[in-house]
């Protein structure tokens, strides 16, 4: 069932259900989430359910402000301070020390735990309307609203087309980044980044002030945290990526035969494929695009999409970070 994000009777509906252990798909300003009350180990247990998602395998879980960290966070080291006031609301996940008493399935049965403040008005205003119900509900579990490893979706009708009607999906529109948050790991001392987003590692470094590490530079083990799994954000065709002269030499090969290859490309290739489609310029228009591209490429039956791989420049880490995943299927 979709409902007008847009409209408070929506929202107080979807709150409550929420609030009754239910589930509720809600836009972001990066993808639509799967929400259910991170308290309720039950409820969160139904968002693993419906994706197909590992148990272990642990969950964002979105607050509406700064305060409600205290409900699930042990402690808020200053580095993390410090990017809450820089980003919040927005794009970007924080892993912090879990409270041992809170949302333990949402962190998939980790010390740790991943938080983040939404700039999507529809997802703030139902998080504000969760912490109004009796009993309140300080922050919502949310993974992306998709089959586990799939595309993430952009739109209300990708979540109705993956879950069907009986679903509670608010609709607030397209989403506006396109590509989930950047997570940054802040347990280890320093700040560790766990996923890249839209945000690029200088502007998370600037509000750090001091160095963004890669968990491969960092001794131990990184905490598990959403879409870091080899093979992620795959549609049903299989992804690969060329640089633009291998992809146009492919394309030469095959010649009529490239009628059945999706194509996307920043360079102007010569091809017969109906299903091409050039890629932005820019990386965050780019990055907006990026999901709902590979779900129309899915909607038209093929098996194949070749990708011009994204250029090796800090603004598009997040969009070849999906790419890589994706193509990894």
């Amino acid at each position: 069932m979709i409902l007008d994000g847009r409209q408070p009777g929506a929202i107080t509906q979807a709150a409550q259900v929420l609030a009754a252990g239910g589930l509720v798909a809600f836009p972001t300003e990066t993808v639509y989430g799967l929400g259910a009350d991170a308290a309720n180990d039950s409820a969160v247990a139904g968002i693993f359910a419906a994706k197909g998602r590992p148990s272990d395998h642990p969950l964002i879980v979105h607050v509406p402000d700064v305060a409600a960290v205290t409900h699930f966070a042990a402690a808020v080291p200053p580095v993390a301070q410090r990017l809450m006031q820089a980003f919040w609301p927005g794009p970007l996940t924080l892993i912090l020390p879990r409270r041992p008493e809170a949302g333990g399935a949402a962190a998939g049965g980790q010390d740790s735990i991943g938080l983040r403040c939404p700039a999507h008005p529809v997802a703030h205003a139902l998080l504000l309307a969760c912490a109004a119900t009796e009993p309140p509900v300080f922050g919502v579990a949310g993974p992306s609203a998709n089959r586990f490893g799939r595309v993430s979706p952009t739109a209300a009708a990708h979540v109705a087309s993956e879950f069907g009607p009986d679903l509670v999906v608010l609709d607030g529109g397209a989403t506006t980044v396109g590509i989930e948050s950047a997570i940054v790991d802040c347990t280890r001392g320093v700040p560790v980044l766990l996923r890249p987003g839209t945000l690029t590692r200088a502007q998370i470094e600037s509000a750090c002030g001091e160095r963004l590490w890669l968990p491969d530079e960092m001794p131990g083990a990184a905490p598990r945290a959403s879409g870091t799994l080899e093979s992620h954000y795959a549609p049903q065709a299989k992804v690969r990526l060329m640089d633009a002269k291998n992809l146009q030499v492919a394309l030469d090969v095959l010649g009529p035969d490239a009628g059945a290859i999706a194509v996307y490309a920043r360079s102007p290739l010569r091809t017969r494929s109906p299903h091409y489609r050039r890629m932005p310029d820019d990386a965050i228009e780019t990055a907006r695009q990026l999901f709902a591209v590979l779900r129309d490429f899915d909607a038209a039956g093929v098996k194949l999409i070749w990708i011009e791989t994204p250029p090796d420049a800090p603004e598009w880490e997040g969009v070849r970070d999906r790419l890589r995943r994706a193509s990894a299927a």
